[in-house]
């Protein structure tokens, strides 16, 4: 399991120094920044990464501002669309529009508690994080852990699958037996991608313990928990109320929040021009600026989104709390310059399927088929 809000100035505000997050997310993130610069202009993109370190400082007041803003407003829609269901059930789906995007930047804050950039602590980060977990029905320790796996691999032909999109490459695909190719079509297909999936990824995938290794016994605890707490929480709201609490309302919001969530990260990285590379090539700054996009959204869509939107700075420094982003975009010309994409332009990246490693670009299902009758002589469908 993807973006800007308007800045205020934050000054005004104290500094606060930031602590380190699990030894074990860090030590993947500091892997990768430690990576040989091979890219060929890697050497400037590394040192605008050095620039960013002090902006990592989190400040108390806007967290908290963050926090309780949004925790209200995502708590008030809740009695609203309850009363609403005596109304219609089209107002209901009408206001489940508004509180999907509040449980969205809900998931945001979470995922900034997970980067360790939210709060000073690490207590207060896991804390909150938890808890935020729990409300958008997200194992916190495990996501944390295969989120940590995909800003280290963001890029990396050669480590696909572990938090991101499935992205195959062309010659993968040609080489595929026809079933192969219809499974991954169905996969790609934007109803699946964008609708039926993120209700499995929410209902089936995020509930059980079944694809995490053995080893990872706190994010394994982490899933069990979770599922405990959603349970309770689901089983009180249909004693005090009845099942409509959660099926009419609850359920269909975080359909819509799932929804909207994978849309956000798949226009995060699968757009054109993006950077894949084999592991002998890849570069992390290369892969921060080059293979995340710049979405340039309307201000309360940006809001909304909790400035997720400037994912190239993101994954340029991961501890950086969101509301710092968009002071380094107005302070580093440089990254400017990265792919920008509109809300309607991001349209086009539904059409892309596949990496092609000649081209260096994402290409459709029939671009791929041109492609495979020229090189191999057989279609790629």
């Amino acid at each position: 399991m993807a973006h800007t809000q308007r800045q205020q100035p934050l000054g005004r505000w104290s500094v606060i120094s930031i602590i380190a997050s699990e030894l074990e997310i860090l030590d993947l993130q500091t892997h990768a920044n430690s990576q040989t610069v091979n890219h060929h202009d890697a050497p400037s993109k590394s040192s605008i990464a050095g620039l960013l370190v002090r902006y990592r400082r989190p400040q108390l007041a806007a967290s908290l501002h963050q926090l309780l803003v949004t925790l209200g407003l995502w708590a008030a829609m809740w009695p609203i669309m309850w009363w609403s269901l005596d109304v219609s059930y089209w107002l209901t789906l009408l206001l489940a529009v508004p509180a999907a995007f509040f449980s969205v930047r809900l998931f945001i804050l979470q995922h900034d508690c997970g980067h360790g950039s939210f709060f000073q602590s690490r207590a207060a980060n896991d804390s909150v994080g938890f808890v935020l977990g729990a409300l958008t029905m997200t194992p916190y320790l495990c996501w944390r852990r295969q989120h940590a796996t995909h800003h280290a691999s963001n890029g990396k032909l050669d480590h696909r699958g572990i938090g991101d999109i499935d992205t195959m490459t062309v010659s993968e695909y040609v080489a595929m037996s026809w079933w192969g190719r219809l499974k991954y079509r169905m996969y790609r297909h934007p109803l699946v991608l964008f609708g039926i999936g993120p209700i499995f990824q929410i209902a089936v995938i995020q509930r059980f313990t079944f694809g995490l290794p053995k080893a990872w016994r706190r994010e394994r605890d982490s899933v069990h928990v979770t599922n405990l707490v959603v349970l309770g929480a689901m089983a009180a709201l249909v004693w005090v109320l009845d099942w409509r609490a959660v099926g009419l309302v609850y359920l269909p919001v975080m359909a819509m929040a799932g929804s909207i969530g994978v849309w956000l990260f798949y226009v995060q990285h699968q757009f054109n021009p993006t950077y894949w590379q084999h592991d002998e090539d890849w570069d992390y700054h290369s892969a921060a600026i080059d293979g995340s996009s710049y979405y340039h959204l309307p201000w309360l869509l940006r809001w909304l989104t909790a400035n997720i939107g400037f994912h190239h700075i993101h994954h340029l420094d991961s501890r950086v709390p969101n509301y710092r982003l968009p002071k380094i975009y107005r302070d580093h010309p440089e990254l400017r310059r990265t792919h920008r994409l509109s809300f309607w332009s991001s349209l086009r990246c539904a059409l892309f399927k596949l990496w092609d490693e000649k081209q260096q670009r994402l290409v459709s299902f029939r671009e791929a088929s041109r492609l495979g009758e020229q090189i191999w002589g057989r279609s790629a469908c």
